[in-house]
């Protein structure tokens, strides 16, 4: 197998035009790691945050670097003969940029922990919009909020990557959930099962949301001041999940003068968890929506989606041709 690769990469941070192709060295398979041919990569407002200098840039090492933490490929190398995935298989799941070398690549080397079969029901490139956005989804609405039967919960961005997920999740566990989107999104997210839905540019959601018991928020208060606003409609002892890193510093000092319970969330890679979402996925209860899907050299016009706002869903990068085309 050749040394090198062929991958997206920026030799510093900027803006969405430092993405370029290049020729860098094949990642090495260490210790319990899976190297994956990737067919394609998702790419996610993290990756957008790091290329910029913010999210976590402060932690890149060396120049080149390779972005992006979700992928769906094919199984290349293992660590044993008896590993649980072989060569072949068809899997997907998030790195951990920049500890590893990211997905806009032809190949990645992650943690068995980082990667699942991937769902019998999707193509490379939808799976690949899924592990992030969904594991923080998951980690917010059910391992943090705990949604449950007649639990009212409100999601702010729900027609967003997370955002998606969110309102499906809390949904299937029996939420009353209300969301928040653009007025183009409506008849989207209230497909996705979300009992209300308020169309943030018509409507001040603290104006007609009613009393909630959980807040997830995916905005913070960079827009609007969402985050601060949605302490109005927590009942006492409710609970805020704020998501995007940075989005809020007060947070948690608001939240207490309120008498609000409040907290952040940073997701990590997780089989087991990414395996339940599989079989929900597989069997209709979940789904995954890809607005956009370019090719790997179009990935500074995949970041400018994500910084201009209003995606649905997700935005893909093909990397490679599907290996049974």
């Amino acid at each position: 197998m050749a040394e090198t690769m062929r991958a997206l990469v920026i030799d510093r941070t900027g803006d969405a035009d430092e993405l370029h192709l290049a020729d860098v060295p094949r990642p090495r398979r260490i210790s319990d790691e899976v190297l994956v041919r990737v067919v394609a990569a998702g790419v996610n407002p993290i990756d957008v945050k790091t290329r910029a200098g913010r999210g976590v840039s402060a932690a890149i090492t060396s120049y080149p670097a390779v972005l992006g933490n979700d992928f769906a490929g094919v199984v290349e190398a293992v660590p044993y003969a008896a590993h649980p995935l072989q060569p072949g298989d068809r899997v997907y799941g998030m790195g951990r940029v920049p500890r590893t070398s990211g997905s806009y690549a032809e190949f990645l080397s992650v943690s068995s922990m980082s990667l699942a079969p991937m769902p019998a029901s999707l193509g490379f490139v939808e799976a690949a919009g899924v592990p992030l956005a969904a594991l923080t989804a998951w980690g917010a609405v059910i391992d943090v909020a705990r949604a449950h039967d007649r639990q009212r919960m409100l999601i702010h961005a729900g027609s967003g990557g997370v955002g998606h997920f969110a309102v499906q999740f809390a949904a299937y566990f029996g939420a009353e959930v209300t969301a928040t989107c653009s007025e183009r999104n409506v008849e989207f997210v209230r497909s996705l099962s979300a009992r209300h839905v308020i169309d943030h540019g018509a409507e001040r959601f603290e104006d007609v949301a009613g009393e909630q018991d959980v807040v997830i928020d995916l905005i913070g208060n960079v827009a609007d001041d969402t985050g601060s606003r949605s302490l109005e409609v927590l009942r006492p002892g409710g609970l805020v999940v704020n998501v995007p890193t940075g989005s809020w510093p007060t947070m948690a000092e608001e939240a207490a003068a309120r008498g609000i319970r409040a907290t952040g969330y940073s997701v990590s890679p997780d089989a087991r968890t990414l395996a339940v979402i599989t079989r929900l996925i597989d069997d209709g209860s979940v789904r995954v929506h890809v607005e956009r899907e370019l090719p790997l050299a179009g990935g500074a016009e995949a970041h400018r989606m994500l910084e201009d706002g209003h995606v649905r869903g997700k935005v893909v990068l093909r990397v490679a041709d599907d290996p049974a085309e």
